[in-house]
């Protein structure tokens, strides 16, 4: 019987072994201060191990070189609190999705497997919506949330409603590209 290959390379990356000494010299310490940032040990754990993992992401793509961080911990603390405020925005659209789910009867819920792919499609959203500029952002939720007009929405940001209709173009766009 074939032995399936390695998905890693052959040899060694050159910048693996900086790599390696970051995190052991590094690791306990994020661990710590993610745990002190979250009260939750196995939350602490994942979002240490998708701090390096972003780094690892970032060696491949050649932005960025373990060996040659001057501030080591400020850089994972930077990576690590982006990581911990994504992870509070999908607690949050989670909490508002459950409450949304619970002002409807029991009887018309979606399946678990509909409610499922609801909560992918809304953290997709979230994530594109996220790209986009604060006025772009604010102009799609004054909209979709609020139901103000573009007129109103221009008044509110004090700006166009030409702009607006560029804005919520740009919103339209990001969220369409994120679903499919």
């Amino acid at each position: 019987m074939p032995v399936a290959s390695s998905p890693f390379p052959a040899s060694t990356p050159d910048w693996a072994p900086g790599l390696t000494r970051l995190y052991g010299d590094h690791h306990l310490w994020l661990l710590g201060w993610l745990r002190r940032k979250l009260g939750c040990t196995h939350q602490a754990a994942d979002l240490a191990q998708d701090t390096f993992l972003r780094l690892i992401h970032a060696q491949l793509r050649g932005a960025a070189n373990a060996a040659e961080l001057h501030e080591p911990r400020a850089f994972l603390a930077t990576v690590a609190n982006r990581l911990v405020a994504n992870h509070f925005r999908r607690l949050s659209l989670e909490q508002a999705w459950a409450e949304a789910l619970a002002t409807l009867p029991e009887a018309s819920w979606p399946s678990p497997e509909q409610q499922a792919i609801a909560r992918q499609a809304l953290h997709h959203i979230d994530a594109a919506l996220s790209t986009l500029s604060q006025r772009a952002r604010q102009a799609f939720l004054l909209s979709q949330f609020d139901g103000l007009t573009y007129g109103q929405i221009a008044v509110e940001l004090s700006v166009t409603e030409r702009s607006v209709k560029r804005y919520m173009a740009q919103a339209f766009e990001a969220c369409i590209l994120a679903t499919e």
